[in-house]
């Protein structure tokens, strides 16, 4: 398990670096305890695995990792703000109101609405962002088996 830590730790700073950016003590820092993760997670889970790094560190290094791609915005129904490795490129979420498991919803076949729906209101589109809550098949399944 720490190789694999380790070696995907690697790999967000060298994407970090591919791009411009230097790969400083605070952000090698960040990126193994982004690495550790097994879920989603917040910027106060890492300020509590990182505790001699600032608050203003932690969003900044959060805020570099998202722009570059390798990290990705998950925002919980609640309203929490989360954020979990990306893989890929644009995708959105699957978010389980039950259990918080949140799965990746590859392909944007919404793209096309929301190009058009913004044309007609006169407003340039530059991005988008998209959330599905419900209820994963785990948990849908228990509460059948429970009736």
């Amino acid at each position: 398990m720490p190789t694999r830590v380790n070696a995907l730790a690697e790999q967000l700073l060298e994407t970090l670096e591919e791009q411009g950016y230097r790969s400083t003590s605070p952000r090698r820092a960040v990126a193994q305890a982004i690495a550790n993760q097994d879920k989603h997670f917040t910027a106060e889970d890492l300020r509590e695995q990182l505790p001699s790094l600032g608050r203003a560190t932690i969003f900044r290094s959060l805020k570099l990792l998202v722009e570059t791609g390798v990290v990705c915005r998950v925002l919980l129904e609640d309203g929490d703000l989360h954020y979990q490795l990306s893989h890929r490129g644009h995708h959105h979420h699957l978010l389980c109101v039950e259990c918080g498991a949140s799965q990746d919803l590859l392909g944007c076949d919404i793209e096309a609405v929301l190009k058009q729906t913004s044309a007609s209101h006169g407003f340039e589109l530059s991005g988008h962002w998209l959330e599905v809550y419900g209820r994963c098949k785990s948990c849908s399944s228990g509460e059948l088996a429970a009736v």
